[in-house]
């Protein structure tokens, strides 16, 4: 049972960490402020979007642990639908490295003082309605019956810990122009790296005994 609880965490962590790498409305925002405004608007940006993180996870891990303990069967349920959504990421990930270039970051304005830059940072974060999604694929890959009961907070806080270091690493990298220009040009493999990734994760998750 450790080690199967030790292969889910990793997992998850792992499906976590590679779609920070596939840029979504919070990623790009980082990217599109630090390029245009600096590295401490970027950085500042990031971290509310790190505190939205914390409240996805914690949120998330919650509502889980209660459904779990109510209905025996949510977890086959909670199975495929993670399956299922992160099969979608792939499908994403695959249309975007066939796209003959990327969109371009969107800059979050620097008119606003430092405290309401992280509450916009918090607010894109949380407002996204793809991330109750996300969260629960995340849980999904760990959270499997029998589990202990560690497993859980140490998704939310392995997950937070990429987070931080993933949105603060954009805003560094990205405030150096000559960065922006090189991810875009590896964009691509990039992309369908993440692609492969998605499909091996479904079909791990789908297949996985509960």
């Amino acid at each position: 049972m450790l080690e199967a609880s030790l292969s889910g965490l990793l997992l998850a962590w792992s499906a976590y960490g590679l779609g920070i790498l596939s840029p979504g409305p919070n990623v790009l925002a980082v990217m599109g402020t630090s390029m245009e405004h600096g590295r401490r608007a970027g950085i500042t940006l990031a971290m509310g979007m790190v505190s939205g993180t914390l409240f996805w996870g914690t949120a998330t891990l919650l509502g889980l642990t209660a459904l779990l303990a109510v209905y025996a069967s949510a977890h086959t349920v909670i199975k495929f639908a993670g399956a299922a959504y992160l099969l979608w990421l792939a499908y994403k990930s695959f249309r975007a490295a066939m796209r003959a270039r990327s969109d371009l970051p969107e800059a979050v304005a620097t008119d606003q003082k430092a405290g309401q830059l992280y509450v916009r940072g918090l607010l894109i974060q949380i407002s996204n309605p793809k991330a109750a999604l996300t969260w629960i694929a995340i849980m999904s890959l760990a959270l499997r019956e029998g589990a202990p009961s560690w497993v859980g907070p140490a998704v939310v806080a392995g997950c937070l810990g990429i987070s931080f270091v993933g949105h603060i690493t954009y805003a560094l990298l990205f405030s150096a122009p000559p960065v922006g220009k090189l991810y875009l040009r590896a964009r691509r493999w990039i992309q369908g790296g993440l692609g492969a990734f998605f499909c091996f994760a479904s079909w791990k998750l789908a297949t996985a005994r509960l």
